[in-house]
């Protein structure tokens, strides 16, 4: 970052202060995101498409504040693979392109820094242990999750969208009674369920005349049952999924109970594995089942299965943030540069993805040409690579008017880096490597 700005020849401690203590106020970055996205970029009415889940940022240092051992998503199956990193809840709401089926973008409105407490030592007394398991039980990620959502529930009321709903879609590891119980008003969860989960029917009007009002009726089948037996029947519902509209095979079952929902009436919805080649004479393959539940028994099929495919794009966020933008590769190790810096970051990666689409809806820009070795398209999507080639290019036309031939020249004839009067030729070649 020093470098792209120009800054590698001076003094970089100010650079450094900027993200100690307070001074960076990375909510207020977020409150313009949100703020520009409802006002200039999603439609005026229906509901908001939001999508949660976490991510680790790997680290080395072992004195970088808030880092600890942690499970590796991306390790084998058959094996537990362990990291040393950070964790980050990341709440993301979907810009689709137009109304139905069709294909989505993920905006970044939310990064929360969620550390592991630090274990005590044995020796210590039992306030210490009594503190400790206080704030672990305040710091599980599904209680932290439950708190964003209200958060991000309370930003959108305060901006005056009030009477929208929010339909917020996670994965397996937030659909739980701390979530679920704790819904704040006009917001609906869409999760995903194991395949072994205990389901209960809506006990019915005719119970027991003595004792307690019955909460659960009779066991369901399994999720899994349920997709194997014949006694429910399949529908197919149209979808964006991958690149293009998909048929969708499932099976509903309305006002289902669940015992980690409490009272709440749900739908489960039971989705088939989709099939797939890996060329077009390759043997067909197929996906894993999905088992999702949904908190509105209104929500329409259609809209409830693209509204959870649309939550592909926040992985699509976290591989961009890491791999282009570079969060978390900045060497700080200080309780507030670690939490505020890769905040930063991707609030910055959120305003690229906005100022990309206000170009869309605004200019007819033509992009830059792709590499040979891209398949040709005749409608794709522009990535985040295509943004910041965009943003290179426009710098290289602006302000780089040397000849390239020239440019080694150019530097001999140079007293001193510290001479540079615009730093945009030191940006532009520093993006380029």
């Amino acid at each position: 970052m020093l470098t792209a700005s120009g800054q590698q020849f001076k003094d970089w401690s100010a650079a450094y202060r900027l993200f100690y203590g307070s001074r960076m106020d990375t909510d207020y970055l977020f409150s313009i995101i949100r703020e520009r996205l409802l006002k200039n970029h999603l439609q005026p009415q229906g509901p908001i498409y939001a999508h949660m889940d976490d991510t680790n940022i790997r680290k080395r240092g072992k004195k970088v504040a808030g880092t600890s051992w942690m499970r590796d998503p991306l390790g084998p199956p058959f094996h537990t693979n362990f990291i040393w990193g950070q964790r980050f809840i990341q709440l993301s709401v979907s810009l689709p392109d137009k109304c139905g089926a069709s294909q989505s973008r993920a905006i970044p409105v939310d990064f929360h820094h969620c550390p592991t407490i630090r274990k005590p030592k044995k020796s210590d007394n039992q306030c210490v242990w009594d503190d400790y398991k206080e704030k672990k039980r305040k710091a599980r990620l599904s209680r932290v999750g439950s708190e964003r959502i209200k958060c991000l529930r309370n930003n959108l009321d305060k901006s005056g969208v009030s009477g929208r709903s929010v339909i917020v879609s996670v994965d397996g590891s937030y659909t739980n009674e701390t979530v679920l119980k704790n819904l704040p008003d006009n917001t609906t969860l869409i999760g995903r369920i194991r395949k072994d989960c205990r389901l209960n029917e809506i006990p019915g009007a005719k119970g027991k005349k003595s004792g307690r009002k019955r909460v659960y009726g009779e066991q369901l089948p399994s999720p899994e049952q349920i997709r194997q037996s014949p006694d429910y029947t399949w529908r197919n519902v149209e979808a964006w999924a991958a690149g293009k509209k998909h048929q969708f095979k499932i099976k509903l079952i309305q006002e289902v109970r669940w015992r980690k929902a409490g009272k709440q009436n749900l739908q489960m919805i039971v989705i088939a594995p989709l099939g797939y080649r890996l060329t077009k004479k390759s043997r067909m393959l197929y996906r894993q089942p999905a088992y999702l539940i949904c908190t509105d028994l209104k929500l329409d099929i259609k809209e409830l299965l693209q509204a959870y495919l649309w939550r592909w794009e926040i992985e699509v966020n976290f591989r961009d943030e890491k791999t282009l933008v570079g969060c978390g590769q900045a060497q700080v190790r200080n309780e507030y540069a670690v939490e505020q810096l890769p905040a930063f970051i991707v609030a910055i990666y959120a305003m690229v993805l906005l100022a990309a689409n206000q170009v869309k809806l605004t200019q007819n820009e033509t992009p830059l040409p792709r590499a040979k070795w891209y398949r040709t398209k005749t409608n794709h999507r522009r990535t985040t690579g295509d943004m910041l080639n965009t943003i290179r290019s426009q710098i290289w036309a602006e302000n780089a008017n040397i000849n390239f031939s020239h440019f080694v020249n150019l530097q001999h004839r140079m007293r001193s880096g510290e001479n540079i009067a615009n730093p945009t030729l030191s940006a532009a070649f520093y993006m380029r490597n």
